[in-house]
């Protein structure tokens, strides 16, 4: 039953990469500094550096606060969408690592990645519509759901 419960983990990260291409990442370094997640001794293990979450913490917001900007490309843009791809399916699999299952969390993840890429296109494009084309408010609710909810699933592996 744990290796389904690491699997679901692993595909939700990839949805919050949909969201927000860089939380992932972050989020599972944080969770590794703070041993929510046990990367020791795995090819992952420098994710749990100071100094990586420090850079990714950097990079995380510095995607927060471009993703306002009038100019960011659509999600769904081959950059965009491979981006996400590539830290969903990394993030995915570093999960999946901590409990034995790299391969597996990498699948999840890319999956959860493709969900999150164009559910949450579709969800925002609609919530901007119905509110009257105002992006930043649906934005900001997205980062709360993408940074709160990526932390949440790296917390729910220390629960395993």
């Amino acid at each position: 039953m744990t290796h389904v419960l690491v699997l679901l983990l692993a595909l939700l990260i990839g949805v919050v990469a949909g969201l927000r291409a860089l939380t992932p990442p972050a989020v599972v370094a944080w969770g590794a500094f703070l041993g929510w997640l046990n990367l020791s001794d795995t090819w992952v293990s420098w994710l749990g550096n100071w100094i990586t979450v420090t850079v990714l913490t950097i990079l995380l917001v510095v995607e927060l606060v471009t993703d306002q900007l009038p100019k960011t490309p659509s999600r769904k843009t081959t950059a965009q969408f491979a981006t996400r791809l590539i830290t969903g399916g990394f993030a995915g699999a570093a999960i999946g690592t901590a409990w034995g299952y790299t391969l597996g969390g990498l699948g999840a993840g890319v999956i959860g990645a493709v969900l999150g890429t164009l559910g949450g296109y579709e969800a925002r494009s609609r919530l901007v519509k119905a509110n009257g084309g105002r992006d930043l408010p649906v934005a900001l609710v997205e980062d709360v759901i993408a940074v709160g909810g990526g932390f949440l699933v790296v917390y729910l592996t220390s629960v395993l």
